[in-house]
Parts: structure tokens; sequence; C-alpha cells
């Protein structure tokens, strides 16, 4: 099983490479459920930490639902980002009835791959009305690997769901749990035969002044009790 730290800075890159995860995802305002980093923290995590960097491709809060504008945003992210080092990116694109919008992740992957990059497909596979059909879509794209909560708030409750995906998969695809994830859900996860494990390495302030958003504080016990089973 692999171990991926969700991060939003440098900060948290080398706590999660002095623990021994074996990759991260780094976004910008996690608050926000994750949106594109900027290249310069890109290239400072590559630069500086150890493991395997995937850049969220993520313009704009609220949804997976993305203009023509946005789309084409999503495509020169991923190419200037791909110059920063980082070995690939995660991304998700839905119609509005929540299924998965072929030709636009189809392009976004044929981007990627482009320039030497794998994607990932995130949490916008959640709100899929047919997780099975969409696992086969995401196979047949040529993503490399799900980040799922099994269409739970946390990833814990949706194990039954996720257990099933990775049986459908057949190894064509791998299967990362994700949302909410803790140390003391670990001995179920480590059971459970899926690939891998996606948690963030803190956990938001609680006071934020002037409404100017939540900003993630980097916990060491948090990312040493998860590593821990690594």
């Amino acid at each position: 099983m692999e171990f991926e730290a969700c991060i939003e800075s440098l900060e948290g890159a080398l706590l999660a490479d002095k623990f021994g995860a074996d990759r991260v995802e780094l976004c910008s305002a996690l608050h926000e459920g994750g949106l594109s980093p900027g290249t310069a923290l890109c290239r400072q995590v590559v630069q500086q930490s150890h493991q395997k960097v995937f850049a969220m491709i993520r313009p704009v809060a609220g949804g997976f639902v993305y203009s023509p504008k946005e789309l084409e945003l999503m495509k020169l992210e991923i190419v200037e980002l791909a110059q920063t080092g980082i070995q690939g990116v995660v991304f998700g694109v839905s119609n509005p009835d929540g299924s998965l919008h072929a030709e636009a992740n189809q392009s976004l992957v044929a981007i990627a791959k482009e320039h030497g990059l794998a994607s990932v497909c995130h949490r916008a596979f959640d709100f899929t009305p047919d997780p099975f059909a969409a696992l086969e879509s995401i196979i047949e794209w040529g993503f490399v690997r799900l980040l799922s909560s099994g269409q739970q708030a946390k990833a814990i409750e949706g194990l039954d769901l996720l257990v099933r995906l990775k049986e459908a998969a057949k190894d064509r695809i791998e299967i990362m749990a994700g949302s909410g994830i803790m140390a003391s859900a670990m001995p179920a996860f480590k059971a459970s035969n899926l690939d891998a494990v996606h948690f963030t390495v803190g956990a938001f302030e609680a006071d934020v002044p002037l409404g100017m958003g939540a900003r993630l504080i980097s916990g060491e016990q948090k990312v040493k009790g998860i590593l821990a089973f690594k």
C-alpha cells in the first residue's frame, strides 16, 4: 500500500517526507477542496523534497463542471506545471448530472501524456451516478489512479464500495482511498487490499479573521501516526 499526503505548502511536503510518504498531492486552497497550485510552489516542492509530486488541476472551486474557457485554462496549467518537474496531475471534469465528461477528461489526459505526466482522477468520481460504469470509462481514457471516498463523506464509510471497485478494476487502475483518513482507521484500510491511501497532513485553523479563509496547519502527530502503518 502506498501513502499519499495532500499538502498546500513546502512545510507540508517536508513533513510528509520526514515520515516516509510515497507521494504528495500538491494543491492550493485546500479549504475549498483543493485548487491548482502555482508553478513556483511546485518547483519548490520538487526541488526540496524526495517524494513523487502530483499537482491538482482545478482552476475554480464549486464542483467539477467547467466552462470552455476554464477547460482551456486547465490545459494551460498542465503544460506549465509539467515544466516544474512534477510526475503527474490530478483532475476530473463532470457533466451537470454528475457523470464524467468524456471529451474533456480524454483531452486533458492526452495533454498530460504528451508532456510526460500521469493522470489521476479525483473525487469528481464520487458524484457519478454509476461508479462501476465510470470506473470502466476512466480506465479506457488512460487514468492511472482513482482517488475516491467510496461516494461517502469519509472514506471509511465508503470502504465497501472502494473494495468492490478494487475487485472490478482487476489491477487495470490503482484505487486510492481518500477523505477524512486518520490513524485510527488505518487497520481497516490495510486489511482492504486497496492500492493506496490519501490523507491531509494536518487540520484547518479554527478561527480565521475577517473571513480570509482557513489555512491547513501541519500536524506531525497525525502524519506520524498514519505513516506508522507503512
